[in-house]
């Protein structure tokens, strides 16, 4: 496996809409396992494959990410996954490996309901509340463009995105 590149914020890759997985073969699995080796190493507990700039409806989520006896750690590959339900409201902090050294809070569903396939292909239902739920929806925000800072309030967001870019550029 290898390590994956991580675009961050304002690439334009982010914003693209990724494409469903039709193909379920060694390279996928490859492919998942690299993001998961690319996500432990950054530090994170989630990433879509757009992150990588492979533009395919995949994402990786270990909420123990952060665990260092590897034997705890518990990957989940979600492969085109698809919100079905959603229910209740929740605040929390969010951060992403994508928008780098800001968090802030957002809103999203407490519990949702997704279908998405495994890397075999077989179809699979989820009932996610509390972290996984956040994180999902997180992840799969990314497969549709949308980063966690386009939900912000407008004023907020023109001002976050002024400074992220500024700092793009800076480092560039």
């Amino acid at each position: 496996m290898a390590l994956l590149e991580i675009h961050t914020f304002p690439d334009s890759v982010l914003r693209q809409k990724a494409e469903p997985v039709t193909v379920f073969d060694q390279e996928l699995d490859e492919t998942a396992q690299s993001m998961l080796e690319t996500m432990y190493f950054s530090g994170g507990i989630g990433l879509a494959a757009i992150q990588a700039g492979i533009l395919k409806q995949i994402i990786v989520i270990d909420l123990k990410s952060g665990e260092e006896d590897t034997e705890l750690r518990e990957p989940h590959v979600f492969i085109n996954p698809e919100i079905l339900e959603k229910s209740g409201t929740t605040v929390s902090e969010e951060g992403c490996l994508s928008v780098i050294e800001f968090r802030a809070e957002v809103d999203r569903a407490e519990k949702i309901t997704i279908e998405y396939q495994d890397v075999a292909g077989n179809s699979k239902k989820l009932e996610a509340e509390d972290m996984m739920s956040i994180c999902l929806q997180h992840e799969i925000d990314h497969l549709n463009g949308i980063l966690f800072i386009d939900h912000l309030p407008l004023l907020k967001q023109k001002m976050v995105k002024k400074r992220l870019t500024k700092l793009a550029n800076d480092e560039a």
